[in-house]
């Protein structure tokens, strides 16, 4: 389908459910007239050797500025005819378009193509009488229990064991070299906690068996499912000396402990508190996974299909923050698949009950959460919203507002079930 609008003519080349590529052509006067404006933009600035300025003959000007009036052009004639196009599709681009294929010849008209992730149109007939359960998971005494001895691991020292072998659980300072043709490399000092997973196996057996100040050369295998592909199943030989060994002494759990990690009258009122937050991470787990529930219902009622140059492009974002290497793309791409395709539904379902139940957060809205955390935060709601701007994290609020207000939205539709 070609769409014609006075001097530029659009053309669909091909879509998909979330991606559509155009074919744009902007006639050869409209290419002209911008050549004359950038031109002139430039004539009226330019300080030329022999001319007052602005007034450098224009032949001169644009042999000299020939390069940048030539990049203005194409900028002005991609933003005239990328306005164009998302105009006359009636696009709902969710990135900024892909050029490719520019074509600029003196005197004939420029053509370029257009590649875009689009927003898809979901028909979705059935929001609600679903039924999801709804399960809390209880915290129990050693839940919390737990959690307090991670708190007093936070104020442990290490303590110096003499004459020992050092066990799990205990810290070793150890020199690491590699021998290659009998000769070792220079040795490296680490400090390892002995079964917390900070060094293979083989390596940890080996510094168990020394007692500060003895030295063992061993054979070390890299395990099969080793995080470095490359070394995985591979052995070294290693000469490993060991200098102390120290175990980790944790504080009593007593009032004065309590006082020192969150300024606690008691015991008793810290183990409260650790209670309380582990109930609300409770009760936070399982209304996420009620959200998730109600979402994988609405598709499967509906049959919707993640788009996949959505999901591409959401594996794409995942592989640039976790730096995968490119040799190991492909499998990366295949195991968080799944992932990527539920966060696409997810954002697709959310949008479209926004936009149609008109659900989307105001600038009140905004205002008022700012507001609110500015009390929580002890801050000025008018120095937090700077900040937040700032940082660009308006943006994240904005739709965290969005979603609370679909998924009250889409829970009053349906039966929620607590176990």
């Amino acid at each position: 389908m070609t769409v014609e609008t006075s001097d530029i003519q659009i053309t669909t080349l091909g879509e998909e459910p979330g991606a559509k590529s155009l074919k744009v052509e902007i006639a050869a006067e409209r290419v002209k007239a911008l050549e004359q404006s950038a031109t002139s933009y430039y004539a009226k600035r330019a300080r030329l050797p022999g001319f007052r300025k602005g007034k450098a003959p224009l032949s001169v000007v644009r042999k000299q500025y020939r390069d940048a009036i030539r990049e203005r052009v194409i900028r002005d004639l991609i933003g005239d005819g990328w306005k164009v196009a998302v105009e006359r599709e009636s696009l709902k681009p969710i990135a900024d378009p892909r050029v490719r294929s520019l074509s600029y010849e003196d005197g004939e008209p420029v053509t370029f193509e257009v590649s875009v992730e689009v927003k898809p149109e979901l028909d979705l007939a059935r929001l609600g009488n679903f039924r999801v359960t709804r399960n809390v998971a209880p915290v129990t005494d050693e839940a919390v229990t737990a959690q307090l001895d991670e708190l007093r691991q936070q104020k442990a020292t290490w303590v110096p064991i003499e004459g020992e072998r050092p066990a799990a659980t205990q810290m070793a300072s150890v020199s690491i070299a590699t021998i290659e043709d009998d000769t070792p490399s220079e040795s490296r000092q680490y400090q390892v906690v002995l079964g917390a997973g900070q060094a293979i196996p083989d390596l940890e057996e080996a510094i168990m068996t020394l007692l500060p100040g003895d030295t063992t050369d061993a054979t070390v295998r890299y395990p099969d499912d080793f995080p470095d592909e490359s070394k995985r199943g591979q052995s070294r030989h290693v000469r490993i000396t060991l200098h102390d060994v120290k175990r980790q002494e944790l504080p009593e759990l007593d009032d004065a402990l309590a006082h020192e990690l969150g300024d606690f009258d008691s015991v008793a009122d810290l183990r409260k508190a650790v209670r309380d937050d582990l109930e609300n991470h409770a009760t936070r787990e399982a209304d996420a996974e009620v959200r998730q529930r109600l979402v994988d219902e609405i598709v499967t009622a509906n049959g919707v299909e993640a788009p996949r140059p959505l999901v591409q492009r959401v594996l794409s974002a995942y592989a640039e923050t976790y730096g995968v290497p490119d040799d190991q793309l492909e499998r990366f791409t295949s195991e968080f698949r799944p992932i990527a395709e539920r966060q696409v539904l997810r954002d697709l379902i959310i949008d479209h009950v926004a936009e149609r139940g008109q659900l989307a957060a105001t600038e009140d809205d905004v205002d008022q959460r700012v507001q609110e955390l500015a009390v929580h935060r002890k801050m000025e709601p008018g120095k937090l919203y700077a900040s937040l701007q700032k940082a660009n994290q308006l943006r994240e609020i904005e739709r965290g507002i969005t979603e609370e207000k679909v998924f009250q939205s889409l829970l009053e539709q349906s039966d929620i079930v607590n176990e």
